[in-house]
């Protein structure tokens, strides 16, 4: 199976890194969507990533997708079965995956507008509730063990790419979100690979 991904893509490293704890052999091909790559074109016609293609061919995209898929592959290896507990871990990812979608907003904003084009009021809106997103993390995070699972990933991938975008700007008066990698790496050992 491959994985088409960019290293700075929280949603790729979240994939990637579950599929590696759940032991689903994939490759990482390294993707510039800006290129259009006819590989992930012929994929997935929105041309995003992470895409999952499997050695039949069959493409598997958007990251939530992905990781439903990961966890059907490997017997249940990201999801519990129970359906609350299953739903809990289903809400932790869509948080973590929604606080990504409000920090890219403001990356995107910032990059493909010139200065006098930026709006502020929109990169404000967004900061805004990925903070309220952040807030609610770090009054509820979640209970990190040997057994780990999707929203631990997200979580993972979030933080990471906080610290490559926004280093310095988010971690006052979130402690617990500031010191939880070190703790997840503990049961996670090869969090490192997987730098962003």
């Amino acid at each position: 199976m491959k994985i088409f991904y960019s290293p700075t893509s929280p949603y790729s490293t979240k994939v990637r890194m579950a599929a590696h704890y759940a032991g689903l052999a994939t490759e990482s091909v390294l993707t510039d969507t800006n290129g259009n790559p006819q590989d992930l074109i012929a994929s997935n016609p929105l041309g995003k990533i992470p895409t999952l293609v499997t050695p039949d061919g069959k493409a598997i995209y958007d990251s939530r997708v992905i990781m439903n898929f990961i966890d059907r592959e490997t017997k249940g290896k990201l999801y519990p079965r129970n359906p609350g507990k299953r739903t809990d871990v289903e809400l932790l990812e869509a948080l973590c995956d929604g606080v990504c979608d409000c920090l890219l907003a403001i990356v995107y904003e910032k990059r493909f507008h010139p200065p006098e084009k930026v709006h502020q009021p929109w990169i404000d809106r967004q900061w805004e509730k990925a903070g309220r997103g952040l807030d609610l993390l770090n009054a509820n995070m979640p209970k990190t063990g040997a057994k780990l699972h999707a929203g631990h990933f997200a979580l993972a991938a979030l933080l990471r790419y906080l610290e490559l975008r926004f280093a310095g700007e988010w971690q006052k008066g979130r402690p617990k979100l500031k010191n939880w990698p070190q703790k997840f790496e503990k049961f996670f050992p090869d969090y490192a690979q997987f730098k962003i």
